[in-house]
């Protein structure tokens, strides 16, 4: 059983499991059995879409999926943000490791026990920690990223916005790549790796549009210099030029086979309305979006909305040293989360189960063993 569900418990996250499937044979009904109060959101369902609710009749010109990668420090998160504010679309900023603190609740950012026992900082001082914290951190990023790619298109699907995000899941296997060239990662969470990425992200539509912001790894490695928390100063060249390569040898062209890719370097991205006029050229024509018509939008807004559905995969029931925990530990971070949560569902019981599915509904691969 993976960590998220021991945060859930195993009645508690059998019961949500079994709500969440029966949502997709639902109408639309409230996210709870007993309705509280005349504030609580409703659940899209099969009722909504047969009194003619419908995706496509909210989409506009830029109702699509963007995403800005590069390497670290390269500007893309700036970049995304002008595009988005450019073409009235939403913008995502990058998933970190407390992106389910951020998006539930208060924004309480809960301690790294209950967010897959890793953090960035621990990573570049000791990225070779014999725990195998990096993969860790690695499994935690992807599962983030994937809740987040399902934010994203239940958005779009949902207001009719378009999206822009930085990275993404299709993208997260350039880190993934780099900490295995330079020894940080055993080859068998490169195989964990690839058995969930496949699973997961095969329910998803890819970006329309991705945006390389190519900056060579002395310029990334004096813009962390200069502006990078004090321990990004300490990544080394090779680990920087292995997420480059990973990027251009094997991530744009994968992409460029079913997404539209523009490709600049750092000064050409200085240039906003240069980048917003090449979008404006772009015609769109390939992808599996344009196969998609209402009745496969409408599958994929009920699969994107069940959280608990998109994250199964990440979790799947695996012996993984550097990602498993004992069942004891297990037990013990779920009681003090329990304990923590305590006073949240007391008063908020409206929000509270919502709160434990989305917050901690992740386990980035941990799970005690059977």
């Amino acid at each position: 059983m993976s960590l998220w569900r021991a945060r859930l418990g195993p009645a508690a996250a059998a019961t949500v499991t079994s709500a969440a499937r029966g949502r997709l044979r639902s109408a639309v009904l409230p996210a709870a059995s007993v309705h509280i109060s005349s504030q609580r959101p409703l659940q899209y369902g099969w009722l909504a879409y047969m009194l003619g609710e419908r995706a496509s009749k909210k989409f506009s010109e830029y109702s699509k999926i963007f995403t800005v990668d590069g390497n670290l420090s390269s500007g893309k998160g700036k970049l995304a943000q002008h595009i988005a504010d450019k073409l009235g679309m939403k913008y995502f900023p990058e998933a970190d490791i407390h992106y389910q603190d951020r998006i539930a609740g208060d924004g309480t950012l809960l301690d790294e026990r209950f967010n897959g026992f890793c953090n960035l900082e621990r990573f570049y001082n000791d990225p070779k920690c014999a725990d195998g914290h990096s993969y860790r951190l690695q499994a935690w990023l992807f599962g983030n990223r994937i809740l987040q790619y399902s934010d994203a298109l239940e958005h779009l699907l949902t207001t009719g916005q378009g999206v822009v995000l930085e990275r993404s899941p299709y993208s997260d296997f350039v880190f993934l790549d780099a900490m295995f060239k330079q020894g940080y990662i055993h080859k068998r969470c490169v195989d964990h790796y690839k058995e969930i990425k496949e699973i997961s992200i095969c329910e998803f539509l890819p970006p329309h549009l991705v945006i390389y912001l190519d900056v060579p790894v002395p310029d990334v490695q004096k813009r962390l210099q200069e502006k990078g928390e004090p321990y990004e100063k300490k990544v080394s060249a090779s680990y920087l030029q292995n997420i480059e390569d990973a990027y251009k040898k094997t991530f744009i062209p994968e992409m460029s086979e079913t997404s539209e890719i523009l490709h600049y370097t750092a000064s050409e991205a200085e240039d906003v309305e240069k980048v917003i006029e090449d979008i404006e050229y772009l015609k769109f024509d390939k992808g599996p979006w344009l196969e998609q018509d209402d009745v496969s939008f409408h599958h994929l807004r009920l699969f994107v909305q069940d959280k608990d559905g998109v994250l199964d995969p990440v979790a799947i029931p695996q012996f993984i040293p550097e990602i498993t925990i004992g069942g004891t530990e297990y037990d013990k971070i779920y009681y003090e989360f329990r304990s923590w949560k305590a006073p949240l569902s007391i008063s908020n019981p409206a929000g509270a189960d919502v709160h434990l599915l989305r917050l901690l509904g992740l386990s980035g691969g941990i799970s005690a063993p059977t």
